[in-house]
């Protein structure tokens, strides 16, 4: 069956259409025009790529740290779905051995199952710098086994990131990781410019949640944020929530980043599409008061940022173009992981991973949610 919709406007992630149909068929994009046969629907609003989301730590009133099984993943992926993502990596906090390998089973049996919007896997620590820990457990963190190695080399995890502090890896296991298709980002490190740098030059190509739980930008030592910034490959990830990131410094750092290098992730916790306020984490009680989380200890604990509203801060924030903001959650991140033929932009041959946006104030809404051609939300 062939399905073409005809949106009001349709931003392909290069220019901005009106009246513009776009068929579908198998879950791809085979068509910018009407088809023979096709099913036509009108759609009021902004037609758009899906958001890819590369830092998801729950979602739907779930947390993969502690509900590692496969209805977590798919309450997550319908929660963020509500916000315009279509594709996320399921981000697991700093955890030991068992739940790593309990984690990679879980992602590998979703892979093989083409469980909707799962991307693959993002393992935040536990290789990473105890000053700059955040809420991550003490106990927990270490230098990088060689049991973990293989774990994260395994070829049936889909598209893996491994975020690590370069100060505790050497720059011959990041290379490992690197040829064996591992995305090593950089972060929850207290690195000096230089060790960031040998990283890079081994192979790391991202930062996670650029200035957070990371070396800050000194007059006489630039540290791991003078390195993201000043480095003309790398992407780096930022939390747009008003809380993580002032809005002056994101603006400052969107200005000074390579462009196209900037993309919007949201730290997100289990939070997220669910009425919950409270939880409990590695020791660590949680509250939710507005849209800012925080532990007990006052620390900021993730985020209870959605996708849509990352898009929305953005524009205000950076003030960039709604253009512009929505690269920086689909186009760009597709282009970090390398799937931007796949996703992250509409073109032919791509996957059917669109959002639906209203477009009646400066601020617009998730309206629908499709994966593959198929309508999640």
């Amino acid at each position: 069956m062939i399905t073409t919709l005809i949106a009001d406007h349709l931003f392909d992630g290069k220019t901005l259409h009106s009246n513009h149909p776009i068929s579908i068929k198998d879950g791809k994009i085979i068509a910018f025009d009407t088809v023979k046969g096709a099913i036509e629907t009108k759609v009021s609003g902004l037609l758009t790529a899906g958001f890819i989301d590369t830092q998801v730590n729950g979602g739907g009133g779930c947390l993969l740290n502690q509900n590692t099984n496969l209805q977590t993943l798919t309450a997550m992926s319908t929660a963020h779905a509500k916000y315009g993502t279509s594709s996320l990596l399921p981000t697991l906090i700093t955890s030991n051995l068992n739940k790593i390998e309990q984690t990679a089973n879980l992602i590998s049996t979703a892979i093989a199952q083409h469980t909707p919007g799962i991307l693959g896997v993002h393992f935040e620590g536990p290789h990473i710098s105890e000053p700059k820990k955040g809420i991550h457990s003490s106990q927990q963190i270490r230098g990088l086994s060689q049991q973990e190695l293989d774990i994260y080399c395994r070829d049936d995890l889909g598209i893996k990131i491994v975020t690590l502090a370069p100060e505790n890896v050497s720059c011959e296991t990041i290379k490992i990781l690197v040829d064996h298709g591992v995305h090593v980002c950089l972060g929850h490190s207290n690195a000096s410019f230089e060790q960031a740098q040998a990283a890079l030059a081994a192979g790391a190509t991202g930062f996670t949640h650029l200035f957070n739980a990371m070396s800050a930008l000194e007059s006489r030592a630039p540290n791991m944020v003078g390195a993201a910034l000043l480095d003309e490959q790398s992407w780096c990830g930022i939390i747009l929530d008003g809380h993580h990131v002032h809005p002056s410094t994101a603006k400052l750092a969107y200005r000074a980043k390579a462009a196209r290098k900037m993309m919007l992730v949201t730290d997100s916790m289990s939070t997220i599409g669910s009425e919950q306020t409270q939880l409990h984490f590695d020791g660590h009680d949680i509250n939710l008061v507005g849209d800012k989380l925080t532990s007990n200890s006052g620390q900021l604990a993730g985020s209870a940022l959605n996708m849509i509203t990352a898009v929305n801060n953005a524009t205000h924030m950076l003030d960039i173009s709604l253009s512009d903001a929505l690269n920086m959650a689909s186009l760009y991140p597709a282009e970090f992981l390398g799937i931007e033929g796949s996703r992250g932009q509409l073109s032919i041959g791509a996957n059917a991973d669109l959002t639906l946006l209203s477009t009646t104030n400066s601020s617009p809404r998730v309206l629908n949610t499709w994966i593959g051609g198929k309508a999640i939300f």
